[in-house]
């Protein structure tokens, strides 16, 4: 339950305040922390201790100590040397692994609970009855952040995000897959859509400085005020996520209310899309267009269909930009400075974006 690194650097401490060496073993024998230069010739002591009802005993010139969880064997410490001052010191040690097994077994248990919540896998009196027994708030507002980096993420790497982002005691950082981080953040009555902003610049700051990651995309779903509405604000966060990669992919924050209408596109099913694509274009795509075609388009649709403004910020004659248009609704059948053609093409264009995403990922 514990991982190995953690019992390497709780040893590590306890040796640099007393000055004892310290080993932590398996029921067989087995090293899994140690600050000993050689470890050797000890695993038959070890079985013979476990094998014996003493809580504690010296072996070979050294101190040996039982670790319980909930009365089963879990681990056995040995301590180097044998005196008294070995012994209490010994003593200590293995009370601080046994507050360690009972903390990460609570926070297993409230980590296990947090991951079936999300995925929808309780019935709601679970959820409070559970919420109850692991002292978590039911009425607390909450949101829900994904962060998706470019690394797969062992427990030592989610261990070393909880400490890097655990701002909060009763925020739960968690993940359901190997790549994707789950924040559960607790909030304020006060915060709003520019505090989730900057939580989530924060959190992108950090991981970008001390994980050295290469792209970080961070999606938040919208603020829920009951326990039992986490799965929703998931949904939506991984929602947003997916819509971000299509239509977004600039942004390494994306919110689940800016979506607008890239989360209807997002839902409808290709074959319509592919329907609606021959309708409008009889056959042709829009993304077809060379790269001068697109860069017009696009920047006409940034200025709000402003001809003088996208023409300034082009470069070229106004009457270069309106050539290019006359041009464009003649192949296509719409005139783009008329705002009910200027969206069917901008949809158009949306849709096509995202039947590429969708075949890129039958692949």
């Amino acid at each position: 339950m514990i991982s190995n690194q953690i019992l390497q650097n709780t040893i590590e401490g306890l040796k640099g305040i007393s000055r004892i060496d310290f080993s932590i073993l398996d029921t067989e024998g087995k090293v899994l922390a140690t600050t000993f230069d050689d470890m050797k010739g000890y695993e038959s002591a070890v079985l013979s201790f476990v094998e014996s009802p003493a809580d504690s005993q010296v072996i070979q010139g050294h101190q040996f100590f039982k670790i319980f969880d909930e009365q089963q064997l879990e681990y056995v410490l040995l301590a180097g040397g044998e005196n008294e001052e070995v012994y209490m010191v010994g003593k200590i040690a293995a009370f601080q692994v046994q507050s360690l097994l009972v903390a990460y077994k609570e926070r297993f248990d409230k980590d296990n609970f947090i991951k079936n919540l999300l995925l929808d896998n309780l019935l709601l009196v679970d959820i409070y009855n559970r919420a109850k027994k692991l002292h978590i708030d039911t009425e607390q507002k909450r949101v829900i952040f994904i962060i998706e980096t470019t690394h797969e993420k062992d427990s030592v790497a989610l261990d070393n995000v909880r400490t890097l982002l655990g701002g909060k005691s009763r925020d739960f950082i968690t993940a359901v897959d190997e790549k994707n981080i789950i924040v559960v953040k607790e909030l304020s009555d006060s915060d709003g859509g520019k505090e989730l902003q900057k939580m989530a610049k924060e959190m992108l700051d950090i991981l970008k400085t001390e994980c050295k990651e290469e792209r970080i995309h961070i999606a938040y779903g919208t603020v829920v005020n009951d326990i039992k509405e986490v799965s929703k604000s998931y949904k939506e966060a991984k929602l947003a996520l997916d819509v971000g990669k299509i239509f977004f992919d600039e942004k390494d924050i994306v919110a689940y209310s800016t979506l607008g209408i890239g989360r209807l596109i997002y839902q409808l099913p290709i074959p319509l899309c592919k329907m609606f694509i021959k309708e409008i274009f009889e056959g042709k795509s829009p993304d077809d267009f060379d790269e001068e075609t697109l860069a017009t388009i696009n920047k006409f649709f940034e200025n709000s269909l402003n001809v003088s403004e996208t023409s300034r910020q082009l470069y070229i004659h106004r009457n270069t930009l309106v050539y290019r248009l006359d041009k464009l609704q003649k192949s296509t059948g719409l005139d783009l400075r008329v705002f009910e053609d200027a969206i069917t093409f901008k949809i158009a264009l949306m849709v096509v974006k995202y039947m590429r995403y969708m075949e890129s990922l039958e692949y």
